[in-house]
């Protein structure tokens, strides 16, 4: 596993996808295999650890599958500079020579996202700058210090998960189905990914909401690191719906007046004339115009274009967001949530069916479902986290080239999995 480590972080290129596939397969492999074995509190805790090493591992490594960390430094040399990154794309300071010793031509052309507005919420926006002004002159500096901040950040995923799985009396080692997955290590430690710290804020408002009792500190403290986890990734959004359910009415008023006044404090500081209009433009553009790795978008695609002769793209990625929002909310209202595991299985759910109507699937997204499915029995979101990785064929090369027949593979096991799982709980309950 260490030796895949260091193949994935230092040395193989992305655009060589059989090495990148062979390497991961075998992390996988020996990652099912761990998991499988362990089975006590002394096996447990050495793999947790054992975890947390493999991220130290890649703490050093610049990340070589992902290019989404020169926008990072950029969004960050512009709060340093007085800029609000939400007022101008990157082009805008080129066009009207607005450069500094940090703000060159040489990092534009470095960005793979020219041509539209930051999308990154206040929480990242404040670790860009943080991590510029420890190293304001140094790419690989800014970048050490963002990694750094999400080491700690999911070696504290892993602890509260361990946490939160002993006060639900589930089984320990369910911790290591994240703490050790190949696909967590490698995006989140590996290719600087912020799900890691997501995922840590929505572990820690879990552990507040977890423990006895429903006192104004315990929902105060869970709430705050909610709204953390929204204003890190708005992923988080559409899990709130069930909360209302599990909480009751008269709590949930409660929770969520805190929450809105802590994401409200947080934005603040961005907020001004242009922020709305360039943040949706932002968001318009995910849904109408990005395409990477869908499912159930590529294959309405398919049918809209041999039927109509019509690329769809612009209706279809609005309308299936509108249909997965509806799917949640309808989830919510009718599924039962009384207590934590159940919420928790709802949540798998529900990011589940928003992925399957999404119209971008990175390989990344799918670390929250990952993360969500140690506390349930469900393992589909485990075998999408091994498929996934077929994803990377589209990078072989020097150009961008979907494999569309992989694609089909990949969802194909996904959906077969996930047949298998359900047909299995549904004998084992009638028997």
């Amino acid at each position: 596993m260490a030796l895949c480590v260091i193949l994935l972080g230092y040395v193989i290129q992305r655009s060589t996808f059989f090495p990148l596939l062979l390497s991961y397969g075998a992390f996988f492999v020996a990652y099912i295999l761990i998991f499988g074995s362990a089975r006590s509190i002394q096996d447990i805790r050495y793999y947790m650890l054992f975890g947390i090493a493999l991220r130290l591992l890649l703490l050093p490594a610049f990340p070589i599958l992902s290019d989404d960390v020169y926008r990072f430094i950029w969004d960050g040399r512009l709060l340093l500079h007085g800029w609000n990154p939400f007022d101008h794309l990157p082009i805008y300071f080129i066009d009207n020579q607005i450069l500094t010793t940090q703000l060159t031509p040489e990092l534009y052309a470095l960005l793979n996202s020219k041509t539209y507005y930051t999308i990154y919420p206040p929480v990242l926006q404040g670790i860009f700058a943080l991590s510029v002004w420890c190293f304001p002159d140094s790419i690989y500096g800014a970048t050490l210090a963002m990694k750094s901040t999400l080491l700690a950040a999911d070696a504290g995923s892993i602890f509260l998960l361990d946490r939160l799985l002993q006060r639900l009396s589930m089984p320990r080692r369910y911790v290591l189905l994240y703490a050790l997955n190949p696909l967590v290590i490698i995006e989140i430690a590996g290719n600087l990914h912020f799900e890691g710290l997501m995922i840590f804020f929505l572990l820690g408002s879990l552990h507040f909401l977890s423990q006895s009792g429903q006192s104004l500190r315990q929902d105060t403290l869970s709430a705050t690191s909610m709204a953390l986890a929204i204003a890190t990734k708005l992923l988080p959004l559409m899990l709130l719906p069930f909360l209302i359910r599990y909480l009751g009415w008269r709590r949930s008023f409660r929770y969520f007046a805190i929450l809105g006044t802590v994401l409200l404090l947080l934005w603040i500081p961005l907020y001004n004339q242009l922020f709305i209009s360039h943040f949706g433009a932002s968001l318009n553009l995910y849904f109408q115009r990005f395409e990477f790795n869908a499912s159930v978008f590529y294959l309405l695609k398919y049918i809209g274009q041999a039927i109509s002769g019509n690329n769809l793209v612009r209706h279809l990625g609005p309308s299936l967001a509108l249909l997965a929002m509806s799917s949640i909310i309808v989830l919510a209202a009718f599924r039962r949530q009384h207590h934590l595991p159940a919420l928790l299985e709802n949540w798998l759910f529900a990011l589940s069916i928003y992925l399957l109507l999404a119209t971008t699937v990175h390989p990344w997204y799918l670390a929250t479902p990952v993360v969500l499915s140690a506390f349930t029995r469900w393992r589909y979101a485990i075998v999408w986290s091994g498929l996934v990785w077929l994803s990377y064929s589209h990078y072989q090369g020097s150009g961008f080239q979907e494999r569309y027949w992989l694609i089909i593979l990949e969802y194909l096991g996904v959906m077969a999995y996930i047949i298998y799982e359900w047909r299995r709980r549904v004998f084992f309950t009638k028997t």
